[in-house]
């Protein structure tokens, strides 16, 4: 069923040499790689690494204190799902699904988080389980944004409203941020952040000020933003954006800023 998307390959035999394991992963030349070892700048488990030492794939490892995905099997995409799709591998109705749009990747993946189906922009496909769940889970605190189309104008109250919480039939509810983006004629379009995701927690929210939603576009996932990705296309997080999230879900900052696409 997968077609395979080129992935670094590595052996996995057992611990090897850290060198070795980081040349693998891309960092550098092996040589550059010893380098930044015997200047400690790389850390395993927390602990600064000196050369000699060998490691297995799922150690945690670091440079400079940006996490460094070493494990050849693990698989992070990002996605723009477009509108009308829904967030499944395989619909057995028969709907358009997310496998549709998916180049194959060698590995069986999943989607993290859902978008309903009238809704579109950001998904991450990996089969990396607790990432995933880490960055699911609320207790993280990992946000999600979204450009939120509704009737307009929007009064000031409503920004208030919703950061001060809303109550829903499953219990109160509150954005992170709110901000109204443009207003143009009958429709607004209005940018939220919030770190829960509710079943259709956004679109719900909106219902009970009054302003139900027309459009719904998730455009990042914590730091890493939708930049430039087509509607309907993916491609792999690159090595700051998956530094980056796992600072975010370590409640860290990341060493480097993901940029703008």
């Amino acid at each position: 069923m997968w077609r395979r998307w080129p992935m670094p390959t590595a052996e996995s035999t057992g611990p090897q040499r850290l060198q070795k394991v980081l040349a693998a992963a891309g960092i550098a030349s092996r040589r550059v790689c010893e380098e930044l070892i015997s200047a400690g700048r790389v850390t395993v488990d927390g602990r600064t690494a000196t050369l000699g030492d060998k490691v297995d794939t799922d150690a945690e490892i670091c440079v400079d204190g940006e996490r460094v995905i070493t494990d050849p099997s693990k698989v992070y995409l990002l996605m723009n799902k477009p509108r009308g799709v829904v967030s499944t591998m395989d619909d057995e109705r028969g709907r358009t699904a997310l496998a549709d749009f998916l180049p194959f990747v060698g590995k069986r993946v999943f989607h993290v988080g859902r978008l309903d189906q009238d809704s579109e922009g950001l998904l991450m496909l990996t089969n990396d389980g607790d990432l995933a769940h880490k960055l699911m889970h609320p207790a993280f605190g990992v946000s999600k944004t979204y450009l939120v189309q509704v009737p307009g104008p929007v009064p000031r109250n409503v920004g208030r409203e919703l950061r001060a919480g809303v109550r829903l039939e499953d219990g109160p509810a509150k954005v992170d941020a709110f901000r109204v983006v443009d207003s143009v004629g009958r429709n607004a379009l209005v940018e939220v952040v919030l770190h829960e995701g509710r079943k259709h927690i956004v679109r719900r929210m909106f219902d009970s000020v009054g302003h139900p939603v027309s459009r719904l576009v998730r455009t990042a996932i914590g730091p890493v933003k939708i930049g430039d990705l087509k509607a309907g296309k993916t491609r792999p997080l690159t090595r700051p954006e998956l530094a980056a999230l796992f600072a975010a879900v370590a409640g860290q900052p990341a060493a480097s800023a993901v940029s703008d696409e």
